[in-house]
């Protein structure tokens, strides 16, 4: 069981989202034909709007502003500057277990978010990690998962929300959700933390996960059509 990691860009060198797009599937090609071991790409993205599969066209800019179609599960988000991007392009050990694999990216993130002083948790029926109301406002999204599973392999993956501009998330509904808003860890402890500032604690995490998570003899192959070829996480990135 091998697991790398891999710093696509980072501010000022964001990331064009086709271009990582298509580093995904050439990696995910690679992993499935065992020539590259089980990746996670960790990347800032230029500013872009995104929509996984169960977008609806009222959710879609107020502005006009494009949108890029994709092949995740969840709804329509913003992904830029500020926020901490993760791709894990992995071989899954058990890939039937694909809320299992949900969970653990949910872990790691609340760990990390743990460390800076910000405490996440789930809210039942809504995929990525929450801060629950307080003195502060009403529950507010801080990080979100939006997932693909394809012959055993993953794609696409999780956004951390460190210290973006959260105005872009005014002129969608982001994931589809009306009652509750948006926030960073920069928002949450005023603290300026990076993008940069959580690669090792996320890298950290997701190889104490590595062993559980990922096939020692590469990816389990299933057939078009089974549990593994659509994602099932409800939310989109965030």
């Amino acid at each position: 069981m091998t697991l790398e990691f891999s710093e696509v860009g980072f501010a000022p060198d964001f990331v064009d989202y086709n271009q990582a797009w298509d580093l995904q599937r050439r990696l995910h090609a690679e992993v499935l034909a065992g020539t590259s071991p089980s990746t996670v790409l960790l990347l800032e993205h230029a500013a872009v709007y995104t929509a996984g599969k169960r977008t609806e066209e009222h959710e879609r800019p107020f502005d006009g502003t494009p949108v890029i179609a994709v092949d995740r599960g969840g709804k329509l988000t913003w992904h830029g500057p500020g926020q901490l991007v993760g791709y894990p392009v992995l071989a899954l050990k058990d890939p039937h277990d694909i809320r299992g694999y949900v969970r653990a990216l949910e872990d790691v993130i609340i760990t990390v978010l743990a460390g800076f002083g910000v405490t996440g948790t789930r809210v039942d029926g809504r995929a990525g990690i929450w801060i629950e109301a307080d003195g502060r406002g009403p529950t507010r999204k801080i990080a979100a998962i939006g997932i693909r599973v394809h012959n055993g392999v993953t794609m696409h993956g999780f956004a951390i929300n460190a210290n973006n501009d959260l105005a872009p998330y005014s002129m969608i509904i982001a994931c589809g959700i009306t009652d509750a808003g948006t926030t960073s860890i920069q928002q949450e402890t005023g603290q300026d933390v990076t993008p940069r500032d959580l690669v090792a604690p996320v890298a950290e995490e997701l190889r104490r996960t590595a062993e559980a998570l990922i096939a020692s003899d590469g990816p389990h192959q299933v057939k078009a059509g089974g549990a593994t070829e659509q994602a099932p996480a409800e939310g989109a990135l965030s």
